[in-house]
Order: C-alpha cells, then sequence, then structure tokens
C-alpha cells in the first residue's frame, strides 16, 4: 500500500507524553486519542492535520515510556505512516504493533518541509518528494510486517493466523 499526502514536521526526541499526554490515556479509543495528538507538543496541533497527511519526525521518535496509546493517538489523528530520522526501539514495536506504518530515512528527514505534498510506498522503500521532485530511498517494510499492517496490527494478525488454523 502506497501512501499521499502533506508532511506535517515535529522534531527531536518527541516522546510518548508529548504524541499523548497521560492525562488522555482515559480511553483506547482511537478518534478520541487522535483529537488530543500531540497535545504536549503544541496544544492545537491536531488541527493543522488532515487525514492521510504523514508525520515526519527527528531522531529517537517516540522515545520514552512504553505507551501504545502513542501510535494509536497517531492512527486517530489520521496519519497512517510516519518517516522518522530514527525511532525509539520499543515504539517501533508497538507502532507496528498497532497497525502505524513505519519509515526510518535518516539525515533525510531533514530535507522535507512542512506541507511538502509526499508519496511513500513502504513496500519498494521509496518515498517521493512530489514538492521538491526528489526521491528518498528507504529499506522498505519486510514481507512479514506487511502482513501484519494489513491486518491492522499484531492482534489481527494473530486472529487471522488462529482463524485459519482451524
Amino acid at each position: 500500500m502506497s501512501y499521499t499526502g502533506a508532511a506535517r514536521k515535529v522534531g527531536t526526541n518527541i516522546d510518548t507524553d508529548a504524541i499523548i499526554p497521560a492525562r488522555f490515556l482515559v480511553t483506547t479509543d482511537p478518534l478520541e486519542l487522535g483529537k488530543n495528538c500531540f497535545e504536549g507538543l503544541e496544544p492545537g496541533w491536531i488541527n493543522r492535520v488532515h487525514k492521510g497527511d504523514i508525520l515526519v519526525a527527528g531522531p529517537n521518535f517516540g522515545c520514552g515510556s512504553s505507551r501504545e496509546h502513542a501510535p494509536i493517538a497517531i492512527l486517530g489523528a489520521g496519519i497512517p505512516v510516519v518517516l522518522a530520522h530514527s525511532f525509539a526501539r520499543i515504539f517501533y514495536r508497538n507502532g507496528f504493533n498497532m497497525g502505524l506504518t513505519l519509515l526510518e530515512i535518516g539525515d533525510a528527514a531533514d530535507t522535507i518541509n512542512e506541507g511538502d505534498q509526499l508519496e511513500v510506498d513502504p513496500e519498494s522503500g521509496l518515498i517521493c518528494n512530489l514538492t521538491q521532485d526528489t526521491d528518498i530511498p528507504c529499506t522498505p517494510v519486510p514481507p512479514f510486517m506487511q502482513e501484519i499492517l494489513a491486518q491492522g496490527g499484531l492482534v489481527g494478525y494473530v486472529r487471522r493466523q488462529m482463524a485459519e488454523a482451524r
């Protein structure tokens, strides 16, 4: 699956409390969490986001506590994919487990500007910056991880595996 949308940039070392502050962890409803996405970074940030936008972050995105709510909030905000210089290890795992596509793009994250129109193909590992007419190669999402994403995350994937085993 490929994605096309406007880049929404955030900075370096964005922790899970900035993504979704603890005061909003009273639900696991993606839409409710999405309404408060990045409220700990910039109040009202969600008002600039449109469904299908692509999040672009600096190094160590998702650091801090192991909070499954963080990738759920990003998905609930309508953002299906995150491009980052690098991800905190536990966030990377939680993101895929919750069905959020994540791609590490190293220093190329710095070349993307707020609002640039991007086309992202996780299967091939190619990101096209349509605004700048440039391509950014990255490591493709492995087939096994693509299967997890196609099922909406790890729970959906396991449910499907169990159903097929019957």
